[in-house]
């Protein structure tokens, strides 16, 4: 179907405001067959007859059995998986960001441009770059856009004879620490740049020695998150800028642990060119289940020009998509314009709270970090003991040498006790890892049954460690052998 036909469908179903099947278009049916072809029309299904109160009591019961943050905590470290206020959902429910597509005319759909305009100044004045696009539609996708431009400004700048040349004066390398998300390296594989490991030092920060023995003539750039994996804010984040500036390279800020800084800290004001920002981690959805995420990008006036097209410009009292005047612009990473229904909560969210709504936020989610870790770092081992930010990572290493008592182990009996289990394994650099993130959003009352919870399991480790070995055992599925669950499913119903 082209375009011209898209968009007599499009007018005749009002607009957007109301949803209609192609037959209820009153197109002629051989017309339909010409536009596509037959193997692709819809076939009748013989599917089986049922009741409504049936069909309701079924999904209700899945939805029971689900775990989400509206019946319980979720102390997923790197996930921020947070409450999401019900104000936000109301307000991406309004018709007006629900009936429209992003097919109509411009002076139909002034409202949601407005607002994208407006939400781009809002993320400008937080993080402190000059333009954002809103069309990754998760942290990984905008890594991976920022990973783009950075390519993009190296290659503009490479004298022409040496365009294709092979030689290491051309950049394509870009360094990230050990603690790094493993998107990071992914985003950098998928651009055509290779991978440069620098290890962390004793206190979790990048090894500036290891770094500056890193970088060269063929460093493209750095990736950095900040607050790290570990939780903790990297002490020499400035040097570490001046580092790689020095270097001719670039510096690209993973902005998924924003919720720790929010209001204190702008990751252009330490140097950093081009930043992706978690909507969905941030500030509201939230996180998880499978999306829709949204990971806008923003860049300072170098990189600018590269963001991708089309973006949503002023005119007058007006607004409009534009993609001319965009030469160097790397084209679009996301069909239409990026998950929109997410940037609506996260303005929502945004304007909600204002500017000492959002200080408060980071205040908060450090504050419960480092309660809950203070209290549980005389029961389980705690490779860095710094002040942390929004998560810290605590290790079973003192359970497995004593008491044979893994990570794993402890993530399982966490459910019997009702909670759901933190990050465990990750990151890679710390032992047997839990990584837990309490969030912004917890009560003390919450966050004290939680660390009772993990401390009764160190104790229960001291005197019944097989207890804790085959836990849960109050769940209706008993331990998995993991691997073979992962290869051979078993969806039979179960019956709480």
């Amino acid at each position: 179907m082209d375009r011209k036909e898209e968009l007599l469908i499009f007018e005749k179903s009002s607009c957007g405001r109301k949803a209609y099947s192609l037959p209820e278009l009153d197109v002629p049916e051989e017309k339909i067959e010409k536009l596509i072809p037959k193997e692709l029309l819809r076939q009748e299904l013989d599917l089986p007859e049922l009741s409504e109160v049936d069909v309701i009591r079924h999904f209700t019961r899945l939805s029971q059995k689900n775990f989400g943050v509206d019946t319980g905590f979720y102390p997923l470290g790197s996930c921020t998986m947070k409450y999401n206020p019900k104000v936000n959902e109301e307000v991406a429910k309004l018709e007006g960001f629900t009936d429209i597509h992003p097919y109509q005319p411009a002076e139909e759909v002034q409202g949601i441009l407005e607002l994208l305009y407006n939400f781009e100044q809002y993320l400008c004045a937080i993080f402190g770059y000059d333009a954002f696009t809103f069309q990754p539609a998760a942290g990984a996708h905008g890594e991976l856009t920022a990973l783009l431009m950075i390519k993009a400004y190296h290659e503009s700048n490479v004298t022409p004879s040496l365009r294709h040349s092979t030689t290491s004066s051309l950049r394509n390398k870009i360094i990230i620490p050990d603690s790094a998300h493993g998107t990071n390296p992914a985003s950098v594989t998928m651009v055509g740049y290779e991978t440069v490991v620098v290890k962390s030092n004793g206190r979790g920060d990048i090894d500036i020695e290891a770094l500056k023995n890193a970088v060269g003539d063929d460093t493209a750039g750095l990736m950095l998150t900040n607050p790290n994996t570990l939780g903790l804010f990297d002490e020499h984040i400035i040097e570490i800028a001046d580092v790689i500036h020095k270097a001719g390279g670039l510096l690209y800020y993973d902005g998924a642990n924003a919720n720790a800084t929010l209001g204190y800290c702008r990751p252009v004001d330490l140097g950093f060119d081009v930043a992706h920002f978690n909507l969905h981690k941030t500030f509201s959805t939230p996180h998880g289940g499978g999306g829709p995420g949204s990971g806008p990008v923003g860049v300072n006036k170098k990189l600018e020009p590269f963001l991708p097209v089309p973006r949503v410009v002023k005119k007058g009292k007006n607004f409009e998509l534009r993609a001319q005047n965009f030469d160097k612009a790397i084209g679009k990473v996301h069909s239409f314009h990026g998950n929109i229904n997410v940037i609506v909560k996260a303005y929502a969210y945004i304007r909600s709270l204002g500017a000492k709504g959002l200080k408060e936020v980071s205040e908060n989610a450090v504050l419960n970090a480092n309660y809950v870790m203070n209290r549980l770092k005389e029961h389980y081992y705690l490779p860095y003991d710094r002040i942390c930010q929004h998560e810290f990572v605590i290790s079973a290493k003192w359970q497995k040498e004593k008491y044979g008592v893994r990570a794993l182990d402890i993530a399982k009996r966490l459910l019997d006790y009702g909670f759901h289990p933190p990050t465990i394994y990750f990151p890679l650099i710390v032992e047997e890892a839990l990584m837990i993130e309490p969030t912004e959003t917890e009560s003390k009352d919450t966050l004290d049954n939680f660390c009772e919870a993990m401390i009764k399991i160190a104790k229960e480790c001291e005197i019944d460690p097989d207890l804790v070995k085959t836990a849960p055992h109050t769940t209706p599925v008993r331990r998995l052998d993991e691997a073979k669950a992962a290869r051979k499913l078993n969806l039979r119903w179960l019956r709480a």
